[in-house]
C-alpha cells in the first residue's frame, strides 16, 4: 500500500460523489506537472487522503490504476483552463466524521513532513499547487492517529479483479463507454466514406485493415511469441483514443499481441524502448504479469522496430505508460 494526499478544493464534491480523482495531463502551458504524473503511480489498495478547506475531509481507498479519461462534465466551469483529457482514477471515498485539521497538529505532523513535495507548508497551512503527491508511511500514520478508528478501518480496502469479455479485457473503468462514444462520432461522421468509417472503427477492436497492415510489419506477439493470427489483436501503440484517422491506420502505429499482452501494453503497465528492451511498468502487480506470459525475473529484449513504430512508442511512453515519476 502506499499513502496519498489529494487537493481537492475545487472539484471535491463532483469525485467524492463520482469515485474518482481527475487530473489534467499537463500545466496550461503544456509543460508536464509532478502533481499530474504522479496519478500514473496509483494502484489499487492504495489510500486517499482528501484535503479540502483546510481540513481532512475524506478518505478513499484506489480502486483502480490511472487511464486517460476526458474531463469530467460535472465540473462545469470549475478548471475551465485545465485540458479536456486528463487522467482518471476509481476511488471509493467515505467522508470523515472527524475531520481533523493539520495546522492544528503540527507539533507532531513536522516531524514527518515530506522532505520533497510537501503537501504543508512548516505552518501547517496547504500548498494548493500540490494537486496529488505521495506521504510516507510514517506520515500516513500519524495522520490516521489524529484521524481515529475511521481511518484504520479503512486499511483493507481492495480493489476488482478484471475480467475477460468478448475476447477483451474488462477492468470496470469507464474508458471502454469513452470510446465506444468515439466510435458513435466517426459513424456519424460523414465527411469520411464508408468504408473508411468500418475500418477506424474496426481498427479499434485490433482487426480489419488497420490489422492486415501491421502484418506487413509484425508476424507474431512480440511477448509471448504467439504466431496463430486468430489468437492476436493489432495493439494500438499511439492508443486509438488518441490518434487522428490516419494514425488509427497506419500499420507503424501497431503491434500483434495476444489479448492479455493487449491489454498491459494499452494500459500502461508495459511498454517497449527503442531498443526493444521491454519496460514493466513499477505499479504493475509482478505475480498477475508472469501468469500473462510476461517474464518478470529479468530483462527481455524483443526485437527491432521501424522508425515509424518507434515514433509511436515514444507517445506511449510518454502518455500512456503508467511510471514513476520522480
Amino acid at each position: 500500500m502506499r499513502y496519498w494526499w489529494v487537493n481537492q478544493n475545487q472539484t471535491f464534491r463532483q469525485e467524492l460523489a463520482g469515485g474518482y480523482l481527475w487530473s489534467p495531463k499537463h500545466n496550461t502551458n503544456g509543460g508536464r506537472n509532478p502533481f499530474y504524473e504522479s496519478m500514473r503511480e496509483v494502484a489499487p489498495g492504495d489510500l486517499i487522503f482528501s484535503f479540502v478547506d483546510t481540513r481532512i475531509a475524506a478518505i478513499g481507498i484506489a480502486k483502480s490504476n490511472c487511464w486517460e479519461c476526458p474531463k469530467p462534465t460535472e465540473f462545469g466551469s470549475a478548471g475551465r483552463n485545465w485540458e479536456n483529457i486528463g487522467w482518471r482514477v476509481t476511488v471509493s471515498f467515505v467522508p470523515l466524521l472527524n475531520k481533523i485539521r493539520p495546522k492544528d497538529h503540527m507539533g507532531v505532523l513536522r516531524t514527518v513532513l515530506p522532505q520533497r513535495y510537501s503537501p504543508l507548508q512548516a505552518n501547517g497551512n496547504g500548498i494548493q499547487s500540490i494537486y496529488l503527491t505521495e506521504l510516507s508511511q510514517n506520515f500516513a500514520e500519524v495522520l490516521s492517529g489524529l484521524i481515529g478508528e475511521e481511518a484504520q478501518l479503512l486499511l483493507t480496502g481492495t480493489a476488482a479483479d478484471a475480467v475477460v469479455k468478448n475476447n477483451r479485457i474488462v477492468t470496470g473503468d469507464d474508458l471502454d463507454v469513452w470510446e465506444r462514444r468515439l466510435e458513435e462520432q466517426v459513424e456519424r461522421d460523414e465527411s469520411v466514406n464508408e468504408t473508411d468509417r468500418e475500418a477506424i472503427v474496426r481498427a479499434r477492436r485490433g482487426q480489419g485493415l488497420f490489422k492486415q497492415r501491421v502484418m506487413e510489419i509484425e508476424t507474431h506477439c512480440r511477448i509471448t511469441g504467439v504466431e496463430s493470427l486468430s489468437h492476436l489483436l493489432a495493439s494500438h501503440c499511439k492508443p486509438w483514443r488518441d490518434s487522428t484517422n490516419e494514425e488509427r491506420l497506419n500499420g507503424e502505429n501497431g503491434l500483434l499481441l495476444t489479448p492479455s499482452i493487449d491489454h498491459l501494453f494499452d494500459r500502461g503497465f508495459i511498454g517497449f524502448e527503442d531498443s526493444g528492451d521491454l519496460i514493466i511498468s513499477p505499479v504493475a502487480h509482478r505475480p498477475s504479469l508472469q501468469k500473462m506470459g510476461v517474464e518478470t525475473n529479468g530483462s527481455l529484449n524483443v526485437g527491432n522496430f521501424t522508425e515509424g513504430q518507434r515514433q509511436f512508442l515514444d507517445y506511449h511512453r510518454k502518455n500512456v505508460l503508467l511510471q514513476i515519476s520522480r
